[in-house]
């Protein structure tokens, strides 16, 4: 790793929307306060439930989405602020893969030309031998028969699609990805595939990537250091290995905890998570979380609890993060 590849300082977003018999325009905060790093050559996981920013957030990172507040930065540039020349080489260095495979490829386009695509608007092949020359490497590093590059979209397997996906995101040689659960549509085994692909791929080209997933276990194995979210706010941040071996955070604990145990394929059961996700429209009042916390006081409902470094790197949102009782391992139910 070598140096501050991405910032996001303070992001909020907010999107308009209209409810109730007279159409009343209300707003639904998808990300509040939201702030991170990602070096070169680093892998960051965004993990939460269902509507906890995650995928917002990654949209941010590639000027896909306008944030409402804050600013997100790339080797020290605003995004936001780009002018065409700095955008297109912002759009060449950081690519996307998406959570739909078939969705997010053209059906009437072959597979060859699609994974071109990128080298077609970037004008870097400088003719059509070195074109074809290139989608065939591009092919052959993500473990795809050079045969298919002549067959469509619907011809090809749920894991050969996202190939096909992670191959044109890699056409440009980008320094940061933003993959958006890029295995949760795919069975098990080939999604252990498509992660360490990834990983591979990561390592070979000193890729940063942001790897965005509900499941903590796909985001642990894969990243260096773990982002945990809830409700558009940051409730933990700390290296990977630091997150399983001491969570200081009830929601990351109820995360860990809902991981199926390797012997019985079921929830180790330690602590469950009770009710549903509050809506955005309206969240809770201080701690986004205290309605599902177990150990939620009338004060949670005062302040949002800022963030705080409790061990070099490693960052919890939760006024009671350095007690005994909100450690792994505290048995009892959310």
């Amino acid at each position: 790793m070598s140096g501050r590849l991405l910032e996001v300082a303070n992001l909020s977003v907010r999107f308009p929307v209209r409810s109730g018999l007279f159409r009343r325009p209300m707003f639904l905060q998808a990300v509040s306060g939201v702030s991170f790093h990602l070096d070169a050559g680093e892998i960051l996981g965004l993990v939460g439930e269902s509507g906890s920013g995650k995928t917002t957030i990654g949209q941010c990172a590639l000027r896909l989405t306008e944030p409402s507040e804050g600013r997100v930065l790339f080797r020290s540039q605003d995004v936001f602020l780009l002018s065409r020349g700095p955008l297109g080489e912002f759009r060449r260095a950081a690519q996307p893969i998406f959570q739909d495979p078939a969705g997010s490829l053209d059906p009437r386009m072959r597979v060859g030309d699609i994974i071109g695509e990128p080298l077609v608007i970037h004008r870097l092949a400088a003719s059509r031998a070195a074109l074809k020359e290139r989608v065939a490497a591009l092919m052959e590093e993500v473990g795809l028969a050079t045969a298919l590059a002549q067959r469509l979209p619907h011809q090809l397997s749920g894991g050969q699609r996202q190939r096909v996906g992670i191959a044109r995101a890699l056409a440009c040689d980008p320094v940061l990805l933003v993959a958006d659960e890029p295995v949760s549509a795919l069975d098990v085994s080939i999604a252990a595939q498509v992660i360490n692909l990834l990983i591979a791929a990561q390592r070979r080209r000193n890729l940063a990537m942001i790897v965005i997933a509900h499941d903590l276990a796909t985001v642990g194995y894969a990243a260096d250091r773990v982002m945990v979210l809830y409700l558009g706010r940051v409730m933990e941040i700390a290296p990977a290995r630091e997150i399983f071996a001491g969570p200081r955070h009830p929601y990351t604990q109820a995360l860990i905890a809902a991981i199926p145990e390797p012997e019985t394929g079921l929830a180790g059961g330690r602590m469950l998570l009770e009710g549903e996700l509050p809506s955005p429209l309206s969240p809770p009042s201080g701690c986004v979380f205290r309605t599902r916390c177990r150990y939620a006081e009338p004060a949670c409902a005062e302040a949002v609890p800022p963030s705080r470094e409790l061990t070099p790197g490693h960052f919890a949102a939760c006024r009671r993060a350095e007690e005994s009782i909100v450690q792994a391992g505290g048995g009892g139910r959310a």
